[in-house]
């Protein structure tokens, strides 16, 4: 199968999404090898990092996008939000640098999301990781394209392991929790591949070095989840909530309170099950 887009009904859409993820990854490769100011975002809770890299990507797509579909809302996380995306069909969920702790720590796990969601759900996805040049892209109905440099695009399909004891986890870099622990205890699991950015572990389950990932905190937020959720689907995976109730997008609350599972697809129903009595040994219950 050609790695040449497929033609769909987002096209256009695609063309300046890849462009965008390009232009915003070339800017902030330009702030990576510092100096660079590292700022604490005003009424985080959970201390959330930014850094002018994150500004300037925000600002290069959000002005773009902007002027190219000025009848679409959008949801950026260095944007100021407003309730006007509320009224529209079509709104663009924006991660300009997610990963901002990679980006800081200079490990590379740092990436570049545009997404789209249309009427609550998404419908095209970029992942871009400017420091390697590795590119996830899909269009709902088109697949799973990865991009790799100088090479062609390949088309990227998900594992089949059901056993969750052989299943290889994209985890965290960073602290794990003593509920995350429980998680990984009961569920057998021996492999784990430890990364930052929602996106680069979706990545690692679109290209079967990983085949779930368990995120049980309510701090990801509708810009984190989009784009990885239409590449992982069109990949054969699944993305929903830790209740295995689907993702929506532009709803007033921006925050995924409810967590995010993201499988290869064939064992989702098995891990939603597995995780039903540790949500209510952590007295975790649906907001």
């Amino acid at each position: 199968m050609s790695g040449i887009i497929q033609q769909t009904s987002y096209d256009r859409e695609m063309l300046v999404a890849l462009e965008l993820a390009r232009e915003a990854g070339a800017a902030i490769l330009d702030v990576y090898d510092g100096p660079f100011e590292i700022e604490q975002k005003a009424g985080a809770g959970d201390l959330e990092p930014v850094t002018q890299a994150d500004r300037i990507a925000n600002e290069i797509i959000v002005e773009r996008l902007s002027r190219e579909f000025p009848e679409d809302g959008i949801l950026a996380e260095e944007s100021i939000d407003t309730e006007r995306r509320l009224g529209k069909s079509r709104v663009w969920m924006v991660d300009p640098l997610d990963g901002t702790t990679g980006f800081i720590e200079g490990n590379g796990d740092f990436a570049v999301q545009i997404g789209l969601a249309e009427d609550g759900e998404c419908v095209l996805g970029v992942v871009y990781q400017p420091l390697t040049g590795l590119l996830y892209r899909a269009v709902r109905g088109g697949g799973t394209w990865v991009e790799r440099p100088e090479t062609e695009p390949e088309q990227a399909s998900v594992s089949n392991h059901l056993d969750l004891g052989t299943m290889r986890l994209a985890a965290s870099r960073s602290h794990r929790s003593p509920r995350m622990d429980r998680v990984v205890q009961s569920f057998g699991v021996k492999q784990e591949v430890r990364r930052g950015s929602v996106g680069i572990k979706v990545g690692l389950i679109v290209e079967q070095q990983c085949d779930l990932y368990v995120h049980l905190s309510p701090r990801t937020k509708q810009w984190d989840t989009c784009a990885p959720e239409v590449i992982l689907q069109e990949a054969g995976g699944k993305l929903t909530d830790l209740f295995g109730k689907p993702l929506r997008y532009n709803s007033p609350e921006v925050q995924n309170r409810n967590g995010i599972v993201a499988s290869n697809g064939v064992a989702h129903r098995r891990i939603i099950a597995a995780l039903a009595p540790l949500l209510a040994e952590f007295g975790r219950t649906p907001d």
